[in-house]
Formats: C-alpha cells, sequence, structure tokens
C-alpha cells in the first residue's frame, strides 16, 4: 500500500481501482490558444470535460493517468477544477515531451553549457513531485518522457535521463512514450537501466501499435510493463490486431506486464476535432469499456485476468 497524490487529493494505492494508465485530459498548447484560438470557450470546455470523465467512471473505471508534461500544454489549475467535479482520480504527471529538441528555456543552462549548474530539468521533476506543481498543491505521481523515430538525439537523451534520475531519487514511476515500429522501447531500456531505475518501474508506451511478439517479450522479459494504450487509433494498427496481441501476450504468460488504455482526450489542438471524430470514430474514452472489453472477454479472456490489467497491475506500478 501507498499514498498516491492526484489532482482531487491523495488516494491509497488500494483505491486506485480499475485504471486505464494513459488518457489526457486537454493536450492544448497554452501559448497557441491564447494568441490564436479565439473561439476557445472555457467553461464550456469544462463542462465537456467533466461529462466526458464522468460518463467514463460510469462505464467502471475509477482511475487515470494524465501524462499530458511540459509540451503538451500541462495546466494543473483546469485539470484540478475538473477534478473537484468528478469520482474518478486524475493522476498527473511531471517530464518533457520531445521528440528532438531541449525547449529554449533549458537550452544554454545544466552541466557544461553557458550557464554551467546541476541539471535544472531534474531539479524541476523532482519540486513537481514532492512540493508540487506551481501554486495548485497538487503533486505529480509518476513521469513523463518520449522516443519517437528520430531515436536518442541529444535532447531525448538529455531528457530521458533527467527523468531517470528524478524517479531514482523519488521513487516516482516513468511512463516513455515510444515508436513501435522503430523499437525504441528498446532504446528507453537501456538508458534507464545505465541510471539505475528499476525496469518494473517503467510503462513502455505505445507498445500495442504493434503485433511484433517478439518485440513486445523482450520489453517484458526486461521487467518493464507494457503500455497497449491506443485502443481506438486504427490507422496506426487495427482493432482486431491490437485485441489479438493481448490475448496472445496472456497466452505466452505475460499477464502481469500488460496495461491497457486510449491516448484519448476531452480536447486536443493538434487537428480538428470535426476531423478526428470522422477520421477515428473510436479514439474516445468510451471504447475500452463498450468495445474492448466485451471482445476479449469473447475471446477467452476472463475477469480475473481483466482485474489484473486494469487494477493489479497499475497499482503495482506505483507501489
Amino acid at each position: 500500500m501507498g499514498s498516491i497524490p492526484t489532482a482531487g487529493g491523495s488516494v491509497d494505492s488500494t483505491a486506485l481501482g480499475r485504471t486505464l494508465v494513459h488518457e489526457h485530459v486537454f493536450v492544448l498548447g497554452e501559448e497557441h490558444r491564447l494568441n490564436y484560438q479565439h473561439d476557445w470557450r472555457e467553461s464550456e470546455m469544462l463542462h465537456q470535460a467533466v461529462s466526458d470523465l464522468t460518463d467514463l467512471k460510469s462505464r467502471g473505471i475509477d482511475t487515470i493517468l494524465d501524462p499530458t508534461v511540459l509540451g503538451l500544454g500541462r495546466y494543473l489549475p483546469r485539470i484540478r477544477e475538473i477534478a473537484r467535479r468528478v469520482e474518478l482520480n486524475i493522476v498527473v504527471a511531471t517530464g518533457l515531451y520531445t521528440f528532438n529538441d531541449i525547449p529554449m528555456q533549458f537550452h544554454y543552462k545544466g552541466p557544461g553549457l553557458l550557464f554551467d549548474e546541476p541539471e535544472p530539468l531534474t531539479k524541476l521533476f523532482v519540486s513537481d513531485l514532492t512540493e508540487g506543481i506551481a501554486d495548485t498543491g497538487v503533486r505529480a505521481a509518476f513521469l513523463k518522457c518520449a522516443i519517437d523515430q528520430p531515436g536518442l538525439t541529444p535532447g531525448v537523451e538529455r531528457t530521458m535521463r533527467a527523468v531517470a534520475r528524478a524517479s531514482t531519487e523519488t521513487g516516482a514511476p516513468i511512463t516513455v512514450h515510444t515508436n513501435a515500429a522503430e523499437q525504441t522501447g528498446l532504446i528507453a531500456q537501456q538508458v534507464f537501466r545505465e541510471e539505475g531505475v528499476d525496469p518494473r518501474k517503467v510503462i513502455i508506451g505505445h507498445s500495442g501499435d504493434t503485433k511484433d511478439l517478439d518485440y513486445l517479450t523482450r520489453l517484458a522479459d526486461a521487467g518493464s510493463l507494457l503500455g497497449l494504450d491506443r485502443f481506438g487509433l486504427d490507422s496506426f494498427l487495427s482493432f482486431d490486431d491490437r485485441v489479438g496481441t493481448v490475448v496472445a501476450l496472456i497466452e505466452r504468460g505475460y499477464l502481469d506486464h500488460i496495461v491497457i488504455s486510449h491516448d484519448a482526450s476531452c480536447f486536443i489542438d493538434f487537428w480538428d476535432p470535426a476531423a478526428q471524430k470522422a477520421q477515428l470514430p473510436h479514439w474516445n474514452y468510451r471504447h475500452i469499456s463498450d468495445d474492448v472489453l466485451p471482445e476479449l472477454r469473447r475471446r477467452g479472456v476472463t475477469d480475473r485476468q481483466l482485474e489484473t490489467i486494469l487494477v493489479d497491475n497499475p497499482r503495482r506500478y506505483f507501489e
């Protein structure tokens, strides 16, 4: 057991319940919004988010992990307000999301740079985990970084090592965005291993974008959890293949390494919302409850196995 900070206050790890490990509430660049998104209506968007998350709770989900960090538009006052209006736990993250370069705020300062000082990223991440984010009183409970198709660029490596050092200092677990086609999860594991991170404290995010079981079992054999966390993104991998991968991993004995989610959001400013609904009609918070779980049961996955995936494995990630 342990106390897990959430946007609505701390809860015991036993109270996390059924957990989706990778869902965003808002992916929203505030600088862009303030300057160019003239149709934004804050109260309406808050109401919609509360409605979406209340609906998710009604489908039997108790907790979401929200890995929205620097680079994805993290704004905790908004999330804290939503958390006050819903019965669902929202667990928030710290870290940095980049596929290439470090943001300019950190470009010139750090070990060996123009302004030579201890790694400022690690300092900020540790502060978010131990003291709280800005003046919200909300502490992050896990860390987030990314390594995509460009691979281990200098900026990505610096971010990953800063995240790893914050993890070893605080004990907080890590979720890493990866590119399954490029098998960047293996690179992430190597960097974390060099920094002394316990691989059991790492979710290899977006592992479910491939059906390459050899790759997935290599990640799991090293100890990490497999984030099969993009259900509904059928353009990356079909529904049938995503479900089939879960079943195949269970049949091979990897039940204890599976966590699931959608990587969905109430609003994301990467594209037009209407176009998203037309092209990706199943990419929403409802898809796992309404479609994925029934199909897994139809293919022989038991309710006890689903509880392991939804309850036991996320809880162990924190404990």
